[in-house]
């Protein structure tokens, strides 16, 4: 049996406490990541293949034993390519340079402000070099998740790379079937918002939508939601609008409107029932087209936008965004159309990157994709984390040490109920 060794964090059936994924960090940082990081886990585990995740741990467990144990060693990325990964980058890329197996990359991208500007220097690119570089020697080309990042990469001299997208948007294969179930959003649709924390555009837009539509959700995916329902703990001063819902003073997070799983599969659920999804998390909106969901990006980087305009997911540049933008404006204008008819098509050029690499799946013929679904619906995953539902010791712990920490600088804050 074929072994392969896979970057993530945790194995798609483990069933751990949202505490314990806050301590051991098991989300990458963002739930959105175990979208593309389990989707490629599902498409790699065929009948004669083994699949086992590196737990992120790939510089402690050497090349010796890597080549030993394994033979082939899969990489799908998120927003790899940023000045805040380089220390990431640079510990894997040793590891990288010594091995004799084949190294895959499934898909990465580059985080760069919006416009995208071709061929000026930045801070991460000796890092993405090295790393790129490494992968080259042992496969021959890479694919990543959108064009900018071909750019990007080809302008750092790399000429075999491909626009392969990401493997979460083809979680079920060829198949993809979005359509709006509703005529039209009002004010008793079910609507879910996702916001990044240093968007201030989004301040408003979240503002408006908790006064006028009763059954808004905000779904988190970052640690720092995850800390702030389980302690209270609100978000740090990268925050830049007291609108986001970054404290537990916030009524989306004060009236238990505010949702996060620490698993891909109930989140996904819950959005099989929702009406429509729109905000700047990529993955959150991806989440609902998986689960056949009207989703709506509004892209504020290359990493976000990029992806969008690949898979014709229905989106705007934040820049467009206005205060009196408004989710029932974006449902009526989206047309789901071209993200349905062309995706085959993008999952032809997908899985087309993964068969040149001699990798087999679980969508080609004698192999039966639905056995993964059928174990992950045989488990019960923790529900969404509520509100103070992390330990009350590690809680007071928590609020303990900023206290002290506040009173030493000249400031207090009250302890946590």
């Amino acid at each position: 049996m074929n072994r392969i060794l896979l970057r993530s964090p945790k194995e798609p059936f483990d069933v751990v406490a949202p505490e314990k994924v806050a301590v051991d960090n098991l989300i990458g940082s963002n739930t959105g990541n175990l979208l593309f990081l389990e989707a490629a886990y599902k498409l790699l585990a065929t009948r004669d293949v083994a699949v086992e995740v590196d737990r992120f741990r790939v510089h402690e467990m050497g090349a010796d034993e890597i080549n030993d144990r394994f033979d082939a060693y899969v990489i799908p990325l998120a927003n790899g390519f940023r000045v805040s990964f380089m220390d990431g980058l640079d510990r894997v890329t040793p590891v990288l340079r010594k091995l004799k197996i084949p190294v895959i990359l499934l898909g990465a991208g580059l985080q760069a402000k919006l416009p995208y500007r071709s061929g000026v220097k930045r801070p991460q690119d000796e890092s993405v070099k090295a790393f790129i570089g490494a992968i080259m020697d042992r496969s021959g080309f890479v694919g990543v998740r959108g064009e900018w990042t071909q750019d990007y990469l080809q302008q750092l001299g790399f000429k075999d790379v491909e626009v392969i997208g990401c493997p979460s948007m083809f979680m079920s294969g060829d198949k993809l079937d979005v359509r709006k179930q509703a005529p039209a959003i009002d004010a008793d649709s079910r609507i879910t918002i996702n916001v990044t924390a240093r968007i201030s555009e989004m301040g408003p837009i979240v503002e408006s939508h908790t006064a006028k539509y009763p059954n808004l959700s905000y779904i988190g995916q970052e640690m720092d939601c995850l800390r702030l329902l389980l302690y209270g703990e609100a978000y740090p001063d990268m925050v830049v609008s007291p609108m986001l819902p970054a404290s537990a003073s916030h009524p989306l997070v004060r009236d238990g409107k505010t949702k996060m799983w620490v698993d891909p599969w109930p989140w996904i659920d819950y959005l099989r029932g929702t009406d429509f999804t729109f905000g700047t998390r990529i993955h959150g909106n991806i989440a609902a087209l998986l689960a056949g969901t009207p989703a709506y990006v509004l892209g504020h980087d290359t990493r976000t936008t990029e992806l969008a305009r690949y898979f014709e997911i229905p989106h705007k540049l934040i820049s467009e965004i206005t205060p009196e933008t408004d989710a029932a404006d974006l449902y009526a204008e989206a047309d789901y159309g071209p993200l349905n008819a062309n995706h085959k098509q993008r999952y032809d050029t997908f899985i087309g990157y993964v068969e040149r690499h001699g990798l087999s799946h679980v969508f080609q013929p004698g192999e039966d994709p639905t056995l993964f679904e059928k174990k992950v619906a045989s488990i019960r995953y923790p529900d969404s984390v509520a509100l103070y539902s992390g330990s009350a010791v590690r809680r007071y712990g928590r609020g303990l040490k900023r206290f002290v920490s506040g009173a030493v600088h000249g400031t207090r804050e009250r302890l946590p109920a």
